[in-house]
């Protein structure tokens, strides 16, 4: 699991706020599926028309795993259905940069792949393995998608890239029975969520399940924090490194971060229980064991709903879900995105752009949860509940007013690679949080290797 797989964008919607505060917290139709037509598929023709290619052989990359990659299997199955093409899924490894560099320098690139960061995007032009989008794919991107999601998947003008996946991250999912046993009420504001640990904790339940094995889920705590306490305008020079990470108003984030990180008790298995927990098991432990779970809540994107269907909750109604707090004067909304990058110059490739590009392959995944397509075609009525099909509508009424993940925009070498970088400073600051000097100079430090100024 990435990300988004996510990919990881951020939003400054406030639709998605409100949409938020109106319907995740208390959905009624919990995970209801919509009617479909016969083995899941849409009841609706096809909207969108792909070649023959019968006896063509293709490989697709993504660094998606477990649930995710079984979700996007079924997309690759109709593709194969409609065309005759065969397809074969290859798990990629972070940073996907390396393993496609690897893959291509051994003759053997995939012929497309789903890159979680818009540096790798960049990365893959400026090495000249990207193949720039053919005619039919550019058509169903003109149809199906904002100029904002396609601007974001090209490179000085020209474009290389169709974004498939996109994920709201500013979610914080709780187990119901939790808080209903603790008498605690989902948080507002930063304040209030502290406030809220506090009891949670005393109760006997760690208040956060904290996925500190996994480097990104930090950078997106991060990210949300300093958005909210920042503003926008901070936020993008930051991302560029327009200033540096020993800015004070990285002080401030780290500081606020620190408060929650700082307590023990109101994480799972403490401080050395989060630094060895995966993202998929500080899913998963959150929602099993009734009111006395692992952890009550559990921070991370609309994906995480993929995860929670591995245990025995129903989301909508034993898992609910409320925005990240405002920290500042407005709550933040931190998404990200997974883009479809032809890597071979073949009939096949593009086929496979063209396909993912429509609304026909996103209401496959769509229909499975755990999925948001930044695809406007798309029907909301595929998504498998209120709470997702109310975050899709939330994104679509966004139009072009987002920013993107800020580990995200960075050089993979800062903000995509584990054990390295901003995914490293930050799993350091998780077992020290005391230390939030020695983290932004080590912050800094790698930044500005990477950007390299």
């Amino acid at each position: 699991m990435r990300r988004h797989g996510t990919s990881r964008t951020t939003l400054t919607w406030t639709a998605v706020a409100a949409a938020g505060a109106l319907a995740l917290t208390a959905c009624g139709d919990g995970g209801t599926k919509e009617p479909q037509g016969p083995e899941g598929s849409s009841a609706a023709a096809p909207r969108v028309e792909l070649p023959k290619l019968p006896g063509e052989k293709l490989e697709v990359a993504a660094v998606w795993t477990g649930p995710e990659q079984e979700n996007f299997t079924k997309v690759l199955k109709e593709f194969e259905k409609r065309t005759g093409a065969s397809v074969t899924f290859v798990p990629a490894q972070d940073p996907i940069v390396t393993f496609l560099g690897t893959k291509i320098a051994g003759g053997a690139p995939p012929d497309v792949a789903l890159l979680p960061q818009v540096g790798a995007l960049v990365s893959a032009v400026q090495n000249k393995w990207a193949q720039p989008v053919g005619p039919e794919a550019a058509a169903q991107l003109d149809a199906n998608y904002s100029a904002g999601w396609k601007k974001l998947g090209a490179v000085e003008g020209t474009q290389y890239g169709v974004y498939y996946k996109a994920a709201n991250k500013s979610l914080i999912w709780y187990n119901a029975k939790a808080f209903e046993a603790a008498g605690v009420k989902p948080p507002k504001t930063w304040k209030e969520l502290i406030t809220a640990a506090d009891t949670l904790s005393a109760s006997g339940t760690p208040a956060v399940s904290v996925a500190g094995a996994d480097g990104w889920t930090l950078t997106d705590w991060f990210e949300n924090i300093y958005l909210s306490q920042a503003g926008p305008e901070k936020y993008d020079q930051l991302a560029k490194h327009q200033i540096k990470w020993t800015d004070d108003s990285v002080k401030q984030a780290l500081t606020t971060l620190g408060e929650l990180f700082g307590r023990k008790d109101f994480l799972a298995g403490g401080t050395s229980g989060a630094l060895s927990t995966e993202f998929p098991k500080s899913v998963t432990q959150t929602f099993t064991g009734g009111d006395r779970p692992a952890a009550a809540m559990v921070f991370e994107g609309d994906f995480v709903a993929v995860n929670i269907a591995q245990t025995e909750a129903k989301v909508g109604e034993d898992a609910l879900v409320f925005p990240f707090p405002a920290v500042g004067a407005k709550a933040p909304v931190v998404s990200g995105g997974d883009v479809a990058v032809a890597l071979k110059p073949s009939k096949g490739a593009q086929a496979l752009l063209t396909f993912l590009a429509s609304a026909d392959a996103a209401e496959i995944q769509a229909r499975e949860g755990g999925f948001v397509s930044p695809n406007k075609a798309v029907d909301p009525n595929v998504y498998p509940n209120a709470i997702q099909r109310d975050i899709a509508k939330a994104l679509i009424a966004a139009g072009d007013d987002f920013r993107f993940d800020m580990s995200d925009q960075a050089p993979a070498a800062f903000g995509g690679t584990p054990g390295a970088g901003e995914w490293k400073a930050l799993q350091d600051f998780l077992a020290n949080p005391s230390d939030v000097a020695g983290t932004q100079a080590k912050l800094e430090a790698d930044a500005a290797k990477a950007y390299g100024n």
